[in-house]
């Protein structure tokens, strides 16, 4: 199954492989999901696993395998639509590219992505995500 992962579901998974990032992360993992990216969504995940504050949850070769994982693994794509006006603009990539491939998008930040922008995608938390298809 594709999806596409905000950058706080994915690295919250990685920090604490206990709770509903982590069984994203474990699903993503296993080969039982796919996450859907551009350039842009890989470039977010690559300056946050990058920062110093995470190295007390992995190493900075762990976070560059990680990216090299992503960039050989992930399922890549790009967008033709263009969304304004968002809360937070370093959101829209993650809608825009769920959208293109009409996958849902897990978010641990809902509001970040108001309903009247989503034009139909499914926009769950971890836990919405995971009861809707995998309990």
């Amino acid at each position: 199954m594709k999806v596409v992962i905000d950058t706080n579901v994915f690295v919250s998974g990685l920090v604490n492989p206990n709770g509903y990032p982590g069984r994203i992360v474990d699903l993503l993992r296993s080969g039982a999901l796919d996450v859907v990216v551009d350039d842009r969504i890989l470039a977010e995940y690559d300056d946050v696993l990058r920062r110093e504050k995470f190295r007390a949850y992995f190493s900075k070769q762990d976070g560059e395998d990680i990216i090299e994982f992503l960039r050989k693994d992930a399922y890549r794509t790009t967008s033709h639509r263009v969304i304004l006006d968002m809360p937070d603009p370093g959101d829209v990539p993650f809608l825009e590219i769920a959208l293109a491939e009409s996958v849902p998008l897990i978010t641990g930040n809902k509001k970040h992505y108001p309903k009247d922008k989503r034009a139909g995608c499914q926009v769950l938390t971890p836990e919405e995500f995971l009861r809707t298809f995998f309990f």
